[in-house]
């Protein structure tokens, strides 16, 4: 392991290009293990499940992963309906196409350049992707374009204050721990009016999890694919010891304790 892998990585000034192939790569090798270590992700995506319309045709799930709710999707629409998988990582689309086989269409694309016509969406389902797109304001733009009018996007992303706990942990003085540049509620509103969305929800909630010691926290995050490494200093056993003791001064009676910030985005085009 080395310091730069230990936490998920803030988005830095490297050619998008570069950052898209980093976020790739750590999520295509986190892809056989996704399903059993992606229980966070599972929980808050079901908050999302509960806001789908009663009628969607033409879905596409954006930043889909192993296939979990592709397939969920699919069975939902029935063979009237079409169902899109999209991922930047290769790897999570083979594990997709293993797991459900043809039942959903598989794209490898960028969230910023959907490989779709417009307007040809009733329904964009995404749960905790956005966070990992650098352009917000295009990423709106573009699932604008492709939902028809009336149509609906359905969005999990995280906000300022994830991973406060494991932040607190990994930081040293002077030197705090670098995670993801989390936006804020008002940034999302902001960037999908401009998109044009003609109605724009945004609700934010906290979700704590808890864990029996640090390697299962931190396997709950890199394990799911959530870091996009450089080469940097290796962490020593120092180093280590230092996190779980600093970690273990935030047990809870349920263990140690991780919290998300969900927003949960409700946008009509």
């Amino acid at each position: 392991m080395t310091a730069a892998s230990a936490l998920p990585r803030a988005h830095d000034p490297a050619p998008a290009a570069d950052w898209q192939r980093r976020v790739a790569r750590a999520f295509s090798r986190a892809a056989p293990d996704y399903a059993r270590l992606a229980e966070a992700q599972r929980v808050m995506g079901e908050r999302l499940w509960a806001r789908l319309p009663e009628r969607a045709a033409a879905v596409l799930d954006l930043g889909c992963g192993p296939g979990h709710w592709s397939a969920r999707l699919a069975c939902r629409v029935g063979e009237g309906g079409a169902v899109t998988g999209i991922d930047l990582a290769p790897g999570m689309l083979g594990e997709a196409r293993r797991r459900h086989g043809d039942r959903v269409r598989w794209l490898c694309a960028d969230a910023a350049a959907l490989p779709l016509p417009d307007a040809a969406l009733d329904l964009v389902f995404s749960n905790l992707a956005l966070q990992w797109c650098p352009d917000l304001e295009g990423t709106l733009a573009e699932l604008r374009r492709v939902l028809r009018p009336g149509g609906r996007a359905l969005i999990n992303t995280l906000g300022p204050g994830t991973l406060e706990e494991v932040s607190r942990a990994w930081s040293r003085p002077g030197r705090p721990a670098a995670l993801l540049g989390f936006q804020g509620s008002d940034r999302h509103r902001r960037a999908a009016r401009l998109a044009g969305f003609s109605r724009v929800q945004v609700e934010a909630s906290t979700q704590r999890f808890h864990y029996p010691d640090l390697a299962a926290v931190m396997a709950s995050i890199k394990g799911v694919g959530a870091q996009a490494a450089r080469p940097g200093a290796r962490l020593t056993r120092t180093d280590l010891a230092r996190a779980a003791r600093r970690y273990e001064a935030l047990r809870e009676p349920d263990g140690l304790p991780v919290t998300y910030r969900l927003l949960t985005l409700e946008l009509h085009a």
